[in-house]
């Protein structure tokens, strides 16, 4: 699916410097059917494939000469791809590396692993698991049903393991209070047993599947080049990532199904500047480091 370009001159980013390389691991395949998922995620959506372990070393090892300091994974569900353990391993000895989860499909032996990897390893490993409501009532509402208590059991996996988790949660109606949705994770996390929880808010991308449960972008929902003037690029997840998967480099995690998103099939050919054109750009504007850890969003309790 293209997503919408607007016709209009759009301002140019230009990569500052490759920080943080992506990795969309498990394509598109999900084992969830998330009704607000930006890439329409499926058990049944193979738009996207499976990256094996020889392809994520040949970027891991195109990666060092440009500097990259953190690497990033995703999905579709990570844990579905049967080498994920073996990449996470490998990934470590060139740097810190995350993954994105549904916490779903853990098994602990694969934790066991990771937790030993971790531990030889002079680089942290962080899992970020997707959770959208403190309640069974809004998370299942969203993610499908049973899915709050399978996510919790995954939480609390990590936790037996020595792993700290970061809890991502998606504001997904417009009329819900950010502190409110902190303050009612922090409480369900503490019941679960985790002292100190981490909790990261993120915004709606109005895009894939969250487009027809809600609503799309407006029409004035795009960046322009005023917009530009006085605004600090550093925020913009273009100027200091990229996204690696089976079809080649694309500038970000979010626009993989845009055509000229795509800039090349090594990360060489991707560190060319970018037109944020799309109104998913929109969103990463107003938040800013949407994508990475390094953001103002995430808190501890």
């Amino acid at each position: 699916m293209q997503l919408p370009l607007l016709d209009t001159t759009a301002p140019t980013v230009a990569l500052t410097h490759l920080d943080d390389l992506w990795f969309q691991v498990a394509g598109t395949t999900c084992n969830l059917t998330c009704r607000h998922c930006f890439i329409s995620c499926s058990p049944h959506n193979h738009n996207f494939g499976f990256l094996d372990l020889a392809t994520v070393q040949r970027y891991l090892d195109e990666s060092v000469s440009l500097g990259v300091k953190e690497y990033y994974f995703t999905g579709g569900e990570p844990f579905l791809n049967r080498d994920m353990v073996a990449i996470l391993e490998l990934t470590l000895r060139y740097g810190p590396a995350t993954v994105l989860t549904n916490g779903t499909v853990f098994r602990n032996e694969w934790l066991e692993r990771l937790r030993a990897a971790e531990a030889a390893s002079t680089y942290g490993l962080e899992f970020r698991v997707s959770m959208d409501g403190f309640t069974p009532a809004e998370n299942d509402a969203v993610r499908g049903d049973g899915t709050f208590e399978r996510i919790l059991q995954g939480v609390r996996l990590l936790l037996d393991h020595d792993f700290l988790p970061i809890l991502t949660v998606t504001k997904t109606r417009d009329d819900q209070d950010e502190s409110d949705l902190f303050d009612g994770f922090v409480r369900l996390l503490k019941d679960c047993g985790y002292a100190r929880p981490r909790i990261k808010i993120l915004p709606t991308l109005r895009i894939g599947a969250e487009a027809d449960r809600q609503r799309g972008y407006g029409e004035t929902d795009r960046v322009t080049p005023e917009m530009m003037a006085a605004y600090d690029v550093h925020l913009l997840v273009c100027s200091h990532s990229r996204m690696v998967t089976d079809r080649g480099v694309y500038v970000c995690p979010i626009l993989i199904e845009a055509p000229d998103a795509r800039l090349g099939t090594t990360l060489a050919e991707s560190l060319r500047p970018f037109a944020i054109k799309h109104q998913a750009c929109y969103t990463c504007y107003q938040y800013g480091a949407l994508c990475s850890n390094a953001s103002s969003r995430e808190r501890d309790a």
